[in-house]
């Protein structure tokens, strides 16, 4: 019995080896090939720089400036850290309200927000963009709230199932304190939140900080994210600058994967918490 156990935990390793590193292997090739010259990168794309195709930081220094890098990374954090604080907020008082208050027309309102999570983007981004322009959500501030539509289903979810484990003796008596709903869910309901509320973050900070296809439906060229940016080393005829476009890729990944890797505990968790608990 114990053989069996110890060749199932061997597989399990192999398995789970074998998956982190295709996972991590394009990270890799693309950090590699950044300290690459172009022309060396279509030969010689899986093998570490030397002397001859190691091209030192050139492709980051051009990197930025042909896409306005800088501009680029201050418009994706504004637009990321605001999407991201709205759908937290928004969704944690509604998934509060939804789950205390129980009439018919809550419960269907919460089974909105579950079937708005299986909807294929593509059904609906034409309308969208339309609706987005007679609308004027056509800039940075009116994405923003896109993203709180297109963010509400999965995080109400989240938060619906987490409220539903808080005992509601907990805000009954500060209600008999005093506290109003408002006070109730600000002081008491929403610390109580604090570990779904880090998860739903996260998920949504890589989804808007890595989401290409809305910023270029919703604002286009006219405001640029690094993903929109990174688009604009393609050259005439299909030209692309590798090198440079290899850079600004490692350049798009690196606050990421700081973010996530400071915060990766709270992720299993939070959605733990969220979807089993209730």
């Amino acid at each position: 019995m114990q053989k069996t156990n110890k060749g199932a935990d061997t597989l399990i390793f192999l398995v789970l080896f074998l998956l982190a590193v295709g996972f991590i292997s394009p990270i890799l090739i693309v950090l590699m090939n950044s300290f690459k010259g172009k022309f060396f990168i279509s030969d010689t794309p899986f093998l570490l720089p030397n002397s001859e195709t190691f091209s030192g930081l050139s492709n980051y220094t051009s990197g930025i400036a042909k896409t306005d890098f800088i501009s680029a990374f201050g418009m994706s954090l504004f637009i990321t850290v605001f999407s991201v604080a709205v759908i937290v907020l928004f969704t944690s008082m509604t998934a509060w309200y939804i789950t205390r208050v129980k009439t018919k027309f809550n419960q269907l309102l919460y089974y909105i927000f579950v079937f708005s999570m299986i909807v294929p983007f593509q059904m609906v981004m034409f309308t969208m963009t339309k609706t987005a322009n007679v609308l004027n959500l056509d800039n940075p501030v009116g994405i923003i709230l896109i993203y709180l539509g297109f963010g509400s289903g999965l995080s109400v979810f989240l938060f619906s199932g987490f409220v539903k484990s808080i005992p509601i003796e907990i805000e009954e008596a500060v209600m008999i304190d005093g506290c109003n709903p408002a006070q109730s869910f600000f002081k008491v309901v929403l610390p109580i939140l604090k570990p779904i509320a880090i998860t739903v973050a996260i998920l949504n900070v890589m989804w808007v900080w890595n989401d290409y296809l809305l910023p270029d439906l919703v604002i286009g060229s006219e405001y640029k994210t690094i993903p929109i940016a990174i688009q604009y080393l393609k050259g005439g005829y299909g030209s692309i600058d590798m090198g440079a476009m290899m850079a600004m890729l490692v350049l798009a990944i690196v606050p990421i994967v700081i973010f996530y890797l400071l915060c990766q505990k709270y992720i299993i968790e939070g959605v733990v918490a969220g979807a089993v608990k209730g």
